[in-house]
């Protein structure tokens, strides 16, 4: 990024940014149409039944430790990769 100019690269954080929201958004619409679909059921009140309640916070958690989990086994396997890379250059 050094090569751009302020404004190249103002527009270039801009956009960055602006694609990042999208793909979070993206993600969290699946994630509350994945639990939704999945826990609530009953649509006789405006309140979530106790059942609903529970099967949304079990279902976020385990999404966001399967996204965590998800997250720390690609950054082990991005290490490993680039180690042998480092290795095969080194030859």
């Amino acid at each position: 990024m050094d090569s751009l100019t302020n404004s190249e690269q103002q527009i270039l954080a801009d956009r960055i940014q602006k694609r990042q929201m999208k793909q979070f958004m993206g993600i969290f619409g699946n994630l509350v149409d994945s639990c939704f679909t999945s826990c609530v059921d009953d649509f006789q009140s405006k309140a979530l039944s106790g059942r609903e309640t529970g099967c949304l916070t079990r279902c976020v958690q385990k999404w966001m430790t399967t996204n965590e989990r998800m997250g720390e086994r690609f950054a082990e396997l991005n290490a490993a990769e680039m180690e042998r890379q480092q290795r095969a250059a080194g030859r």
